[in-house]
Parts: C-alpha cells; sequence; structure tokens
C-alpha cells in the first residue's frame, strides 16, 4: 500500500471519528480512537514515536513525538484547537525531514468540520 492509499484510509477514518465523537475532546482520546480505527482497516500503526535528531555527529532521542506513524510512511500529527497556526504545519514538516517521510497529514479534531481540520504535507508543500 502506497503513502496515497493510506491517506484516503486516514481520512476517511478521521471524518468518520469527527462525526461520531464531535469536537472539543483531548487530543489523547482522538489519537487512542483512531489508532484503534487504522489497525481495524488493516494498518500497523505506532503511537508516540520518538523522531531523533542527528547533529554534528550525534543522536539526540529528547524532544520529538510523532503522533501517529502509519505503516513506516504517513506521519500523523494531531490537534484539538480552534485554530491551526503556521508552527503547527512546520512542526510536521520537521517530522517528515527528520524521519525522510515522504507524506504527512496535520488533523484538527477541534474544528467545527473536519474537512476543514485536515492538511496534507508532501515533500515540503502544504496541501490543504
Amino acid at each position: 500500500m502506497d503513502e496515497n492509499e493510506i491517506g484516503t484510509i486516514v481520512v476517511d477514518r478521521a471524518v468518520k471519528l469527527h462525526r461520531s465523537l464531535g469536537p472539543g475532546l483531548l487530543e489523547t482520546v482522538y489519537e487512542a480512537v483512531l489508532v484503534r480505527e487504522l489497525e481495524r482497516a488493516g494498518l500497523s500503526v505506532q503511537r508516540q514515536v520518538s523522531v531523533p535528531i542527528n547533529f554534528d555527529g550525534l543522536v539526540f532521542d529528547e524532544g520529538f513525538r510523532a503522533d501517529i506513524i502509519v505503516s513506516n510512511k504517513v506521519i500523523l500529527e494531531l490537534k484539538s484547537i480552534e485554530n491551526i497556526l503556521p508552527v503547527h504545519k512546520k512542526q510536521l514538516l520537521t517530522y517528515l525531514k527528520l524521519t525522510g517521510l515522504k507524506l504527512g497529514y496535520l488533523l484538527n479534531f477541534g474544528d467545527e468540520l473536519m474537512k476543514n481540520g485536515i492538511t496534507r504535507i508532501i515533500n515540503g508543500q502544504v496541501l490543504s
């Protein structure tokens, strides 16, 4: 399964989850339920994955944690906030650069409509 196929499943399950639970819950609630939904769809899912930083020949594991990595191909950064800010997109872009992965989704479950809370980032470009 390629990144785009995984992305289609992620978006479908995120919308379903948002319709069922609505906005306003903690990120950790959406994370736990989304992980279960993605696993039920047959995907391999990791939660709170350490993203190491390589600097000057040293590796640092501190500081960065990707919310969800799906099938070692797609990073999901979850939020449950009023508005997405540019810093949130930069955060996901940084995770993509550090891991070498090509595709990421910023999913804001705090938005009234989930379709408005989905930002797709690929190869350093932000696509809504």
